[in-house]
């Protein structure tokens, strides 16, 4: 599976963090949420904390178990 790819995110005055992908809003965060995000987004990679925390992780094996021969009708 593909590194994941495409997140950004705004950090705004009032503590909320925005989380967008390829530009879409996914989510918003807010208080403690928020300052958690931030500081896993500056200790590890910033890309696979977004998709981790977005739920866009699981994508790619979704898709693959989709098309496995005992998930088809």
């Amino acid at each position: 599976m593909p590194a994941p790819g495409g997140f950004s995110y705004d950090a705004y005055g009032d503590g909320t963090v925005t989380v967008a992908h390829h530009g879409r809003p996914v989510t918003t965060l807010r208080g403690e949420r928020a300052r958690r995000f931030l500081a896993e987004v500056d200790s590890g990679d910033p890309q696979q904390v977004m998709a981790r925390w977005t739920g866009n992780h699981r994508r790619g094996n979704e898709r693959t178990a989709r098309d496995h021969p005992r998930n088809r009708r």
